[in-house]
C-alpha cells in the first residue's frame, strides 16, 4: 500500500527543508511507492490528513516533530468517514524533541527510521483526549504522548515561539525552565481522578500523560504505559523555585517522582479547575486554559514502532 507522506518543512528549526532531499533519496531508493505533500502552516497537517484518507490513503507518515505528529492525530480522529484502526501511522524524526520517538525506539538516522517504517511492526496505543478552553470556548485535543499545564506549557510556549524564529530545541527548552521561573505565578487548583477530589491548593506544574518523554527526553511521567488504557499525572505542588533549578537532573531520569512536593496520580478521566487560568500544552503544541477535562480512548491508534 502506498505511504502518505506528510512533511513539516519547519520542523527542527527548519531541518525538515534542509534534510528533505536527503530523506527523499532514501524513500526513491527503497522502492516504496509514495506520495509526499508539505504542511505550510501550523494546523494545516490536520488539514491534509483528512485530504489523504479522503483520496484512500490508510498509510500516513509524518516527516517531523511531536507537534505534526499530533496534528495527523487530530486530523485523524476529526474524520467519520473511515474507521480509526484502518489508518496506520509512522514517523521520520526530524523535530526538536521528538519525544514519541525516544518511547518507541525509533532511531534519529533517516535510514534507520526509513527502515522501521517499511518493515512496519505495528503497536497499538493509547490516545487522550482533553476538552479546553479557547476565548471561553470549549474545544477538543487528541493527543498521543504527553500533555502538560502550568509551568510546563508556559516553557512550552516560549519555546514554540522560539521555533517559528527558526531557534528550537531540547537545549532551547532547557533555557527557558531557568528563564521563565521568576515570570511564573502560582495558581490555585482542584484536582479530579475518577470522580475523587485528590488535590487543592497552589500547584506549579502538572503533566498527563499516555508516553513518558516529554521535553526533548525528560521523563516526568517516568511510569507511563502507552497501552494500559491509562493516563498517568505529575502534579509538582508550590514550592521555592530554586528548587526547580536544585532538581533539574530529575526531570531526566524519572526520579522527580520521589520528592516530596510531587505527587502522582493514574486515572480514566482527569478534571481540572482553578481560581486563575492554567494553560496548557498537548505533545508540545500550546493551546487554551483551564477548566481541562481529560479521557482515555484505549487502543485508539495503529503505529508503526521499533
Amino acid at each position: 500500500m502506498k505511504w502518505f507522506f506528510i512533511v513539516n518543512p519547519n520542523a527542527g528549526s527548519r531541518k525538515g527543508t534542509r534534510d528533505w532531499p536527503k530523506i527523499l533519496k532514501l524513500i526513491k531508493d527503497s522502492g516504496i511507492p509514495y506520495e509526499a505533500v508539505f504542511s505550510t502552516h501550523r494546523g494545516h497537517a490536520i488539514d491534509l490528513t483528512l485530504h489523504c484518507i479522503k483520496q484512500g490513503f490508510r498509510r500516513i507518515a509524518v516527516v517531523g516533530g511531536d507537534g505534526s505528529l499530533n496534528e495527523v492525530l487530530n486530523g485523524i480522529f476529526s474524520q467519520n468517514d473511515v474507521p480509526k484502526n484502518e489508518i496506520l501511522v509512522g514517523m521520520i524524526p526530524v523535530g526538536t524533541g521528538n519525544d514519541w520517538c525516544r518511547m518507541f525506539n525509533i532511531p534519529f538516522d533517516y535510514k534507520k527510521a526509513l527502515e522501521i517504517l517499511i518493515q512496519g511492526k505495528t503497536f497499538v496505543q493509547d490516545v487522550g483526549t482533553v476538552t479546553h478552553y479557547q476565548k471561553d470556548k470549549p474545544e477538543i485535543r487528541y493527543f498521543m504522548n504527553v500533555a502538560g499545564m502550568g509551568y510546563d506549557a508556559l516553557v512550552a510556549k516560549k519555546t514554540n515561539i522560539m521555533k517559528e524564529k527558526g531557534r528550537g530545541g531540547p537545549l532551547v527548552y532547557l533555557y527557558f525552565i531557568f528563564a521563565s521561573l521568576f515570570q511564573y505565578n502560582f495558581i490555585e487548583a482542584v484536582i479530579e481522578v475518577d470522580g475523587e477530589f485528590v488535590f487543592k491548593g497552589e500547584i506549579f506544574s502538572m503533566n498527563v500523560g499516555i508516553c513518558k518523554y516529554n521535553g526533548g527526553g525528560m521523563m516526568q511521567v517516568p511510569y507511563a504505559i502507552p497501552d494500559d488504557g491509562l493516563l498517568d499525572v505529575t502534579l509538582i505542588k508550590k514550592a521555592p523555585k530554586y528548587v526547580v533549578i536544585q532538581h533539574t537532573r530529575k526531570l531526566y531520569n524519572g526520579t522527580l517522582v520521589n520528592l516530596p512536593m510531587v505527587k502522582t496520580f493514574r486515572g480514566k478521566h482527569i478534571r481540572i479547575r482553578s481560581t486563575g487560568r492554567i494553560y496548557l500544552e498537548t505533545d508540545g503544541e500550546s493551546l487554551g486554559h483551564t477548566p481541562f477535562t481529560f479521557e482515555i480512548i484505549p487502543l485508539g491508534i495503529r503505529t508503526v514502532v521499533g
